[in-house]
C-alpha cells in the first residue's frame, strides 16, 4: 500500500499521508514520496494543494526507529527538502488536521500557508524530551509562525499545545470542532479555488522572499550546539526511551 495517496478534485489536489498505523510517521519512503507528489509539475486547472493524513492523527513527526539508527550523524534527513517543497510550491497549501501534529507533523503542518484545525489536535514539539534540537532551518520558521514566546513555549517545554490556544492566539487560521472540520476546510479550499490563480501565485511568492531575509544570518555557533546535541549520548538515551515508552535518564553527556 502506497504511503502517499493523491487525490484530484477538479482544481484542488489533496496529498495524504497513508500511514495509519504509525501515526503518520515520516519515515524515508513517506518524505519522498511527498517530495515527488509536491515537486510534481502543476496542471494548468491546479488552483490549490492540501495536505491531510490518514487515520487518527495527522503526522507523529520522523519515525524514531529509522531516525535513531541514524541520530549519531547530525543530519536532519530529508525532512528538510520536503518542508521547503511546501513552501515553495506555487499554489496555496492548506493543512487539515484533525489530530495531533508533532515534531515533524507539526513543522509541516505550519510550512502550510494555512492551517484548518480541530478543536482536538495539538501541536507540539517534542524534541528536548528526547535529548535533541531543531537545527535553523525548522526554528525559524517556528519563530515566524508562532512568534517567540510560543516558539520559547513549545521548544524548551516540548509539551503540546491545543489548537485552540494557538487559534487564540491569531497563530493558525482556523479551529472548529471535530465534527464541522470538513464543512470548514471545504469553505477554505473553495474560496482559495475561486480566487484568480496568478493573483495566488504572485502573493505566495511574495511571502516567501519577503521572509528570506533569515537566510543570510550566520549561524554556525547554533549549528554547532544543535549538532552537539543530535550527536550526544542524551539523545541515544532519549530515543530508546521514547521507543521503550520509559522516562529518559539525560546525563548532559
Amino acid at each position: 500500500m502506497s504511503k502517499v495517496i493523491i487525490e484530484k478534485s477538479g482544481p484542488v489536489k489533496t496529498i495524504w499521508m497513508n500511514r495509519p498505523e504509525k501515526r503518520n510517521a515520516l519515515d524515508s519512503e513517506l518524505i519522498e514520496a511527498m517530495i515527488e507528489a509536491l515537486g510534481a509539475p502543476v496542471a494548468a486547472d491546479d488552483r490549490v494543494v492540501v495536505i491531510r493524513g490518514k487515520g487518527q492523527v495527522f503526522c507523529a513527526g520522523l519515525d524514531m526507529a529509522e531516525r535513531r539508527e541514524t541520530i549519531g550523524s547530525g543530519n536532519a534527513s530529508g525532512i528538510e527538502v520536503m518542508l521547503r517543497a511546501v513552501e515553495l510550491c506555487p499554489l496555496p497549501v492548506v493543512a487539515v488536521v484533525h489530530g495531533d501534529a508533532i515534531a515533524g507533523g507539526n513543522e509541516l503542518a505550519l510550512h502550510c500557508d494555512i492551517v484548518v484545525a480541530s478543536q482536538k489536535a495539538r501541536f507540539g514539539m517534542s524534541l528536548a524530551q528526547v535529548g535533541l534540537a531543531p537545527n535553523w532551518f525548522l526554528a525559524k520558521k517556528l519563530m515566524e509562525v508562532l512568534g517567540p514566546v510560543t516558539t520559547r513555549e513549545m521548544l524548551l517545554l516540548g509539551d503540546p499545545l491545543p489548537s485552540t490556544k494557538l487559534h487564540a492566539l491569531g497563530l493558525i487560521a482556523r479551529c472548529v470542532p471535530p465534527e464541522e472540520l470538513e464543512a470548514e476546510a471545504s469553505k477554505v479550499v473553495d474560496r482559495l479555488a475561486a480566487n484568480a490563480p496568478l493573483s495566488l501565485k504572485a502573493m505566495k511568492a511574495l511571502t516567501v522572499k519577503q521572509l528570506e531575509f533569515r537566510d543570510g544570518i550566520k549561524h554556525d555557533d547554533v549549528d554547532a550546539l544543535v549538532q552537539a546535541a543530535m550527536k550526544s549520548q542524551d539523545a541515544q538515551e532519549g530515543m530508546k526511551a521514547r521507543l521503550e515508552k520509559r522516562t529518559a535518564k539525560f546525563q548532559g553527556k
